[in-house]
């Protein structure tokens, strides 16, 4: 049974709900009431499907944000034989906002690297709501080391609101870190592969998706502000902002999954089940697998030179701009 529902999602937890009481009324009893329980599956699982149809920017943002959605870890456990976790960046201290280690997917060791968030009021604290300080990104910089040192593949999950804005974090050298993942992540000579897998929000995401393949799951979102950032910069004034301007926002910023592709910003979307990667993890991080094995497949044939040759022109065909006189 989901936990949490979305508000756009109300219709369908009445009648999951109704179902669940159905089901436990009947559970044990003689009972027939089971043609009753189907076409009320039946009948949620249209409505679901004409909700998730029609999903606004801003909805999928917050689907992106789900309290259910899996994160980092979640998939590593599911889509890894082997996982050993790596810790701290040899600097300062351990950022457990990012996660990273050495895996096996399939038949390939690789090494991966991702946000994670954190469930429940204490974890999310630990983990800093998966905002990253720059000892974060330089854990991540050196397991990238690590990954070229060894010639293995890196492999990066995103799921972040964007780097940590605090004192500290900017005393310590925020900015600095992540440009440095920047300019290491463009010149490594191994296959590098990110997958956007909630929330990817500005430099904090950027700094682990300068990659060889970059992917998002179907309702993900990628943008270099997040929609309530962007409507306080814009459009407040002396009231407060609500979920009009959040609405208006996420649709000028071009944030969702479908968007990025028909830019050409990303390579591919990976599927979700119907209703989110929180109704079936398992699924989803077979979909996500199976996207990585491909394209490893794929990049293990290229030559370091002509990785970091093609990453480079990948990279600068981004974006466009048009001179008028």
């Amino acid at each position: 049974m989901i936990k949490y529902y979305l508000d756009f999602e109300k219709p369908i937890e009445e009648l999951e709900l109704k179902i669940e009481e159905l089901k436990r009324i009947s559970d044990g009893k003689d009972m027939n009431i089971s043609g009753e329980i189907r076409r009320l599956e039946k009948k949620a699982r249209d409505l679901r499907t004409e909700i998730f149809s029609k999903l606004t920017p801003w909805q999928k943002t917050l689907l992106a944000r789900h309290p259910d959605r899996p994160y980092t870890l979640d998939y590593i456990n599911i889509i890894s034989e082997e996982f050993v976790e790596l810790h701290g960046d040899r600097k300062f201290s351990d950022d457990k906002a990012i996660v990273g280690g050495i895996a096996k997917i399939g038949n390939d060791t690789v090494v991966i690297i991702g946000h994670q968030k954190g469930r429940g009021t204490k974890e999310r604290i630990k983990r800093n709501f998966g905002q990253p300080h720059p000892e974060g990104y330089r854990k991540a910089f050196r397991l990238m080391e690590l990954a070229e040192k060894f010639k293995k593949p890196v492999i990066t999950l995103i799921d972040t609101p964007g780097a940590y804005p605090g004192i500290g974090a900017e005393e310590r050298g925020q900015a600095e870190a992540i440009s440095a993942n920047l300019m290491l992540m463009s010149r490594l000579r191994v296959p590098v592969i990110s997958v956007v897998i909630g929330e990817g929000g500005s430099g904090g995401a950027l700094a682990l998706s300068v990659s060889d393949r970059l992917y998002m799951l179907e309702h993900s979102v990628y943008s270099v502000i997040s929609p309530e950032g962007c409507a306080a910069i814009l459009w407040r004034k002396n009231g407060d902002l609500n979920a009009d301007d959040f609405s208006k926002a996420s649709d000028a910023l071009k944030l969702t999954a479908q968007d990025l592709l028909q830019f050409k910003i990303i390579d591919d979307i990976i599927p979700e089940p119907l209703g989110g990667a929180h109704r079936d993890v398992e699924q989803t991080a077979k979909n996500i697998s199976e996207k990585i094995l491909e394209a490893l497949d794929e990049l293990r044939a290229k030559t370091p030179g002509k990785l970091t040759e093609e990453r480079y022109k990948r990279l600068k065909k981004i974006g466009s701009f048009v001179e008028e006189s």
